[in-house]
């Protein structure tokens, strides 16, 4: 079929406001006119800090709640009020929802009976499934036998052990430890790989989006900022938002003087001008933001684009040290180094920073504008 899988087309959604006021007043929208596709095949991530509009997008298209406008169409079919069990999707949340009376094998092949799928039928595929999952030997225990990660394994055997289009999972590595939450990670991504699953992944983790995703859509206040692969996103943020969203970024308050072909010029507030690229047109005298990510801050520098700084705090982090520097007109940026780079200079230091044009990027700083 031509198309994406799954498409949602200007969806919106309100919840009503608190009970005291007004009876007819909605908080400010939890999505607003959302325009997102997701390919066959793709693992997509949405990603945002809270009340973003993500898990509300994730509960539309599974059914527990219904758009107040918009289309949700999946293989072409408008789901958007259909209920839950007739939408054929699977789902694995961050409390893994396993019955705790039930073996692996029952829990797994929960889905399967409710289908009416046949006893012979249910077995073969329950272990098809645990195999893929990497579980083979574990059909017989309870839940409680299991730990966190071999739960959440179980949880997405159940999930996809029905051939479901789509694969939705709601913060799934949320509950586990740092080591684990990784190594599942992989788990996830190398499943997506093999069997060419469908997946579309909610988490608030950056870092996690980045690891997993084909595309990560960025959303922020119920609005879309940016969809795009991982390494787009990163070096080639839409706006001052995904930019600092998405990766750490050092943030300078800044005015316009001059921009041509995409490469502008700026002063900061402590006076000092510096270069970065700019896709938004705006006028010299506009209120801007210059943002550049610690690992493209070079130092020592040398020459007139280099910047006066004094050392505040040099951490060693194992894979990069992380200098806190702050500029004269007390702004305090961040740089990382890698640990063989050279001596570091003790705080207090005076030193000079400064990056290439095009590892820096400036927006017009709407905040100012308002």
């Amino acid at each position: 079929m031509d198309g994406p899988l799954l498409r949602f087309e200007r969806v919106s959604k309100s919840y009503p406001a608190p009970a005291r006021g007004d009876a007819q007043a909605r908080q400010p929208a939890a999505l607003d006119s959302l325009d997102l596709d997701v390919a066959r095949g793709e693992l997509l991530t949405l990603l945002g800090p809270s009340g973003s509009g993500k898990t509300t997008t994730l509960m539309l298209l599974a059914g527990f709640e219904t758009p107040d406008t918009g289309r949700i169409l999946l293989e072409g079919r408008d789901i958007a009020r259909l209920p839950p069990h007739r939408r054929g999707i699977g789902v694995v949340f961050q409390s893994y929802a396993l019955f705790p009376h039930m073996s692996v094998a029952e829990n797994v092949a929960f889905p399967l009976e409710a289908r009416g799928v046949p006893k012979a039928e249910r077995a073969a595929r329950v272990a098809r499934a645990l195999e893929m999952v990497r579980l083979p030997g574990m059909a017989e225990r309870r839940p409680a036998q299991l730990s966190g990660g071999q739960q959440q394994r179980v949880a997405l055997a159940r999930a996809m052990v029905f051939e479901p289009p789509i694969v939705l999972l709601d913060e799934p590595l949320g509950a586990l430890d740092k080591a684990l939450r990784e190594e599942m990670q992989h788990e996830i991504r190398g499943l997506h790989q093999r069997l060419g699953l469908t997946m579309l992944y909610v988490t608030h983790d950056q870092s996690e989006a980045l690891t997993l995703s084909d595309r990560i859509a960025v959303l922020e206040g119920g609005r879309l900022r940016q969809v795009a692969p991982p390494r787009a996103l990163y070096d080639e943020p839409a706006d001052a938002f995904v930019a600092g969203f998405v990766g750490e970024n050092n943030r300078l308050p800044a005015t316009l003087l001059s921009a041509v072909g995409g490469v502008a010029r700026l002063r900061l507030d402590d006076g000092a001008e510096v270069p970065a690229r700019m896709d938004d047109a705006a006028a010299p005298g506009s209120r801007c933001v210059v943002m550049v990510r610690p690992e493209r801050i070079v130092l020592p520098a040398a020459g007139p684009a280099a910047l006066p700084a004094c050392l505040v705090e040099a951490l060693f982090q194992g894979d990069h040290i992380r200098l806190r520097l702050a500029l004269p007109g007390g702004a305090e940026i961040v740089a990382k180094q890698p640990p063989g780079a050279g001596a570091i200079p003790e705080p207090g230091a005076a030193v000079a920073v400064t990056w290439a044009p095009e590892h820096a990027r400036a927006f017009r700083d709407d905040a100012a504008a308002r």
